[in-house]
């Protein structure tokens, strides 16, 4: 099954039936925060943690290729514990990214999961008749209920043993718990979902500035791997638990307790820990709350923090509050030689469409790592929408909006009204301006004084075309016609940027490979649907025109006094 947020919770007394009955069912869950105060339908760990204590299993997938693998992990793991699990993934933010991931072969997958008849139960045989989901008075509920520990305490050792199975037949190691440089680090982040991943090239860039910071990423919160987390933790100096939750009224979060409590019983000397004579001070925070923005300079305020004389025992990042961490640095921690854009778009233009073809060409195509996704809002279709692509030769592990771009994409008009869309573009990217205007001249006198400043001082290159002219021209259908114009894109990308001229492409190699793509996308619809896209990328790709060097650096720079413009750089 698939759900989330109140769908979860709402059937939360049938989560009991099913781990009571020892059903091992998996459910994948885009984790989402619950309407508390307001609505919001996106990122947030609230619904997870509210079922928590029902006798499922729990998984935390950092991306895309962890959330497949956990899939079949949790299946594996559900039907040899005879429990059921849940398999969660950050809300929008990893459910909607596309990334590189390596699939698993459907044989190797019936081999790992093994024949279903042979480890399921059939509570319909008549021939075995099974007496289940009864009314139990006070002399026999109990019985049942302790009964169900039998099941539990194997769950661990069943876990383990189809992470060790996975790792044999795939290469790929899972753990309950993941350090890294843990081995000599003074000061760790822990936490679940997609920030972790972050966390990594963050830990990265501190070593490099003499931390000796680390990570530890709880990839299994049930069963809950206490005696792994003190072995993982027990000699740092000090470490801090992130969470995308916020429980004011318990002793801390749901993860911190649990790693205090394992704390405490390492201490007391509990069977199966590892014996330690003190703990290191543990501080907790909140962060990433119905998706708000987890930056690198969030995560190293929170070492910042660890390090300092008055450190905040509880701290929140990515919003001004009196518990808030200020960020002193967010810098750029995307892999070498990356190449991000930033699209602004109205929803419902096909832009985010396209920057789903665009990950596709550049991880098929090219043979580089990508990552794409959109900024959602519940708002959708008709107003604005922004959306981001980072193709690399390395893994990309920053999961967060991008500030450092070498491509921006102006699909809607008014983008340069309501702020400043070449923010954080380097020297000598690109932009791409809609516009129906067909001379350079035009283009340019249409541009705000803030931005043919930043262009001329940052060596900005300016490319312009109309697409929606070209999407009128080329869609048989009317009702594509607005989403074509987010298609044309792709060719104005394509021709723009440096990756055909990269890998040796010809222009019909090219087009050839961006068919097969647009075929995957939109084959369903038809061949005359597949063949107008083309068309919209082609007219993009030899028809995008470049406003002049020369043009552009005529008459010096431009005063930004009263009256020069209303709308000021970011």
């Amino acid at each position: 099954n698939f759900t989330s947020g109140q769908g979860l919770v709402l059937m939360k007394e049938v989560l009991y039936t099913i781990s009571g009955k020892r059903l091992p069912v998996v459910f994948h869950i885009g984790a989402r925060a619950l309407t508390s105060h307001s609505l919001n339908v996106h990122a947030g760990h609230d619904d997870v943690m509210a079922v928590s204590d029902t006798g499922w299993g729990i998984f935390f997938a950092r991306n895309a290729q962890e959330a497949g693998d956990l899939a079949l992990i949790a299946r594996r793991a559900a039907e040899d514990s005879v429990t059921p699990f849940l398999n969660v993934q950050d809300g929008f933010l990893t459910t909607h990214t596309i990334e590189n991931v390596l699939l698993c072969e459907p044989e190797m997958m019936e081999k790992y999961i093994g024949p279903p008849t042979e480890k399921l139960t059939n509570f319909m045989d008549t021939k075995f008749p099974v007496m289940t989901g009864v009314v139990q008075n006070q002399d026999s509920y109990m019985k049942g209920k302790i009964a169900q520990r039998h099941y539990y305490d194997k769950v661990p050792a069943s876990v383990q043993n189809a992470m060790n199975e996975f790792y044999r037949l795939t290469g790929r190691r899972y753990n309950m718990t993941e350090g890294y440089r843990l081995s000599d680090a003074d000061y760790v982040l822990a936490g679940m979902g997609s920030y972790m991943e972050t966390a990594l090239a963050v830990v990265d860039y501190l070593r490099k500035q003499g931390v000796k910071a680390g990570a530890l990423n709880v990839t299994c919160f049930r069963p809950f791997p206490g005696p792994e987390i003190v072995r993982a933790l027990s000699h740092v100096k000090k470490f801090s638990v992130l969470e995308r939750m916020d429980n004011p009224l318990a002793q801390s979060n749901p993860l911190t307790v649990e790693i205090k409590a394992a704390f405490a019983d390492a201490l007391a000397g509990a069977s199966g820990y590892p014996k330690i004579s003190a703990m290191p001070k543990i501080y907790s925070g909140s962060a990433g709350l119905g998706s708000r923005d987890v930056r690198p300079g969030d995560l190293i305020a929170i070492f910042e923090n660890m390090q300092s004389e008055k450190p905040l025992e509880y701290f929140v990042v990515g919003i001004t509050h009196p518990t808030a961490l200020q960020m002193t640095v967010d810098p750029d921690i995307r892999p070498e030689h990356a190449f991000s854009m930033r699209g602004h778009s109205v929803g419902g233009y096909g832009s985010v469409t396209t920057n789903k073809i665009l990950a596709t060409i550049g991880g098929e195509v090219f043979g580089m790592h990508v990552q794409a996704y959109p900024k959602y809002g519940s708002e959708k279709k008709g107003l604005p929408t922004t959306y981001y692509l980072t193709l690399a030769k390395e893994k990309i592990r920053t999961h967060c909006e991008l500030d450092v771009v070498e491509f921006v994409a102006v699909n809607d008009v008014n983008a340069f009204k309501h702020g400043n869309p070449l923010h954080g573009i380097q020297e000598g990217g690109m932009v791409f301006i809609q516009t129906d205007r067909t001379a350079q001249e035009e283009v340019w006198a249409d541009l705000p004084v803030f931005a043919k400043n930043m262009i001329r001082e940052r060596k900005i290159r300016v490319l312009a075309l109309d697409t929606v002219k070209i999407a009128r021209e080329v869609s048989t259908s009317l009702d594509l016609v607005q989403r074509m114009q987010g298609i044309v894109l792709l060719g104005i990308f394509l021709k723009s940027t440096p990756f055909k001229d990269r890998y040796g492409f010809s222009d019909a190699d090219l087009f050839s490979a961006v068919e097969k793509a647009i075929h995957k996308y939109f084959g369903k619809r038809g061949d005359r649907v597949v063949a107008d896209n083309m068309k919209a990328i082609q007219r993009g790709y030899y028809e995008v025109f470049e406003v002049s060097r020369n043009l552009i650096e005529a008459g010096g720079k431009i005063a930004t006094g009263r009256g020069a413009s209303n709308v000021r750089a970011n």
